[in-house]
């Protein structure tokens, strides 16, 4: 099921761009265990999971800070990242998932209506190298001409920087564009970039949708193209 707030001409969209966590990918146990990890070397008590996840969506740098309270000791907090993206290397696997009914929905949306190829691409706050390993491994990365992280651009979501790049090089404008993500630093980018958003309920911080709605809203990737279409059980809409 979708709740639509503003009509998305999804016959026109030329290009799709997903993020990583929380929209294609369940990657929460993991980041979780990693963080804890960090916690664990650094003598610091750990968190619940359900604390971490509402860090997840800004970045590396962002999520262990607010883990560790925000400390102010820059020397502290860079060895803390450090020791955290390389736990992550080697556990980034370990209990990640692809949501059901991702595959199946990027196949059929791999075409536009009239039958031309339709880009897509994923913008992340995570760093590019071990999301690329990820969308390798779990078999994502065919979908995508690129795969742009955190540390691809000068800047990072919801700086508009990466998603206008994006646009530029699949040939495309702001209208024949989506942004499909589960937070607000992706609607948010989106709406920088001046392109159409989808939010995704089911992923790592739906709660921060409340406070930035997209044009559309989600419940499962199986309604991705569902919603571009038209089709299925739409809920009740915003006036």
């Amino acid at each position: 099921m979708f709740r639509t707030f503003r009509p998305i001409p999804g016959g026109s969209l030329r290009l799709l761009v997903f993020d990583l966590d929380g929209t294609l990918i369940d990657s929460g146990a993991d980041l979780c265990a990693s963080i804890n990890a960090m916690l664990r070397h650094f003598a610091r008590p750990p968190l619940p999971d359900a604390v971490i996840s509402t860090y997840i969506g800004d970045g590396a740098v962002r999520l262990v800070s607010r883990s560790l309270g925000d400390p102010t000791d820059r020397a502290f907090l860079e060895s803390a990242v450090a020791y955290f993206l390389d736990y992550y290397r080697e556990h980034k696997l370990d209990q990640t998932y692809v949501y059901p009914g991702v595959f199946a929905s990027l196949d059929s949306l791999r075409f536009e209506p009239g039958g031309a190829p339709r880009s897509m691409a994923v913008l992340t706050n995570k760093p590019v190298g071990p999301s690329q390993a990820i969308c390798d491994a779990l078999g994502l990365s065919p979908y995508f001409f690129r795969i742009c992280g955190a540390n691809s651009f000068a800047t990072k979501k919801p700086d508009p920087e990466g998603l206008l790049a994006l646009l530029q090089e699949a040939g495309v404008t702001a209208q024949e564009t989506l942004m499909i993500g589960d937070s607000d630093v992706d609607i948010l980018t989106a709406r920088n970039a001046g392109v159409w958003s989808m939010g995704c309920s089911y992923g790592l911080a739906p709660h921060t949708l409340l406070s930035d709605p997209p044009d559309c809203l989600v419940e499962s990737p199986a309604d991705w193209p569902l919603a571009l279409a038209g089709e299925g059980e739409e809920l009740a809409c915003k006036g």
